[in-house]
This record gives C-alpha cells, structure tokens and sequence, in this order.
C-alpha cells in the first residue's frame, strides 16, 4: 500500500524590491548608516569595518563607545572569515538553534576596533533573513545590526515603533517588510569563553 505523503504548507516569503536593496548597499558602502530589517527586530546598520561609520551609530544612538554592538554575517564561511577561530562548540549551537542566535566570539577579525568590547570580543549572528543575509553577501563583510532605538529606551518590535528621532538620523531607511505588523523580538545571546564554557547571556 503507497504511503501517503503530508502536504506541508509553504508560507510564501516576501520579496523585496532590488532597487530598494542597491540603495541600502551604496549608501553602506560610502560610509553611511541605514535603518533596515533583519531576522530579529529592525535594525541600524553600517560597514562593520568602518570605524568612522561605528562612530556615526554611537553618537545616533547616545550610547557609549565602550559598549559594543553585534554584528551580521551572511554566511557560514563569512563568519569563518570574522574570527580568528570558531570554537567547536559554537557550530554545534548553530546546528541545533531553532531561534536566532547571536554568540560573542573572542578575537575577531577584520572589523572596526571601535566595534568590540573592552574584553576585545564581539557579538555575532549568521542572519537568515532574505533582505539582511544578501546585504552581506553583497557587502562581502559583515554589518552592524544594533536596535533602532536611543539607549536605554526600549526596543522597538515593529517599524511603526521606531521614533522619528531615529528615523531622520540614518542616511537611508529600507523599504522592505516596513509594513509588517508581526512583533519580533531580539535574539538569544550566548557567551563562549577561551575555556569553551557557554554562558546565557540572553
């Protein structure tokens, strides 16, 4: 007797206008900083090998420098690129994560000093996210992703939470999923230490 098959259904994902992504793109790579959507909530991005870049979301944000900011890869071999070495450890959480992930490594590499910790360590996330991911894999380099909000405020869970004061301090805002009422919410953070212990920050 043939077995019957489960018919799964596909939610078709949404597909963002190229335009609106080579816009992101130009304006990342001359320096500047955009308000865009990535896998967890809206994010504010840049260069993450731009230190002057950096310096421009600090100030967005009134945060300070001595406190870091993750960052986005596109890729598995993007993140192998972004430090020096991933701990065993670290793939095996990738493997078995079912919500985003975000894991602060020791010794990046290849992005801005003003980027890291006062431990030198960074925070650092593979987006599966359509929009976020390409902009990585076009960029060739990771992407600042930090909340879209004034420190110590809270963190906006959708675009139309995002103040104004936020909003006209970027250089371009994306387009794409801007309508999307959907809450997200921040991603899982994890530590991993130069003694391969893992520690639950979030």
């Amino acid at each position: 007797m043939e077995e019957k098959k489960q018919h799964i259904p596909v939610t078709p994902q949404p597909v963002y206008d190229e335009a609106d992504l080579k816009e992101a793109l130009r304006v990342l790579k001359e320096g500047g900083i955009i308000l865009y959507p990535t896998d967890t909530v809206w994010g504010i991005g840049c260069d993450a090998r731009n230190p002057e870049a950096v310096e421009k979301i600090f100030k967005l944000k009134e945060r300070a420098d001595s406190k870091s900011m993750l960052v986005l890869v596109g890729s598995e071999g993007m993140l192998q690129r972004t430090v020096k070495s991933v701990p065993e450890i670290a793939w095996q959480l990738i493997d078995v994560a079912v919500n985003p992930m975000t894991i602060i490594y020791d010794y990046p590499v290849g992005v801005a000093d003003n980027l890291k910790a006062d431990d030198g360590s960074l925070g650092i996330r593979i987006t599966t996210e359509k929009f976020s991911r390409t902009l990585c894999e076009r960029m060739r380099g990771p992407i600042v992703s930090t909340s879209a909000n004034k420190s110590g405020k809270p963190t906006p869970m959708t675009f139309s939470e995002i103040s104004s004061e936020i909003k006209n301090g970027v250089d371009y805002i994306c387009k794409f999923r801007q309508k999307d009422k959907a809450s997200s919410k921040p991603s899982n953070i994890i530590k991993i230490t130069k003694e391969n212990i893992v520690k639950v920050i979030r």
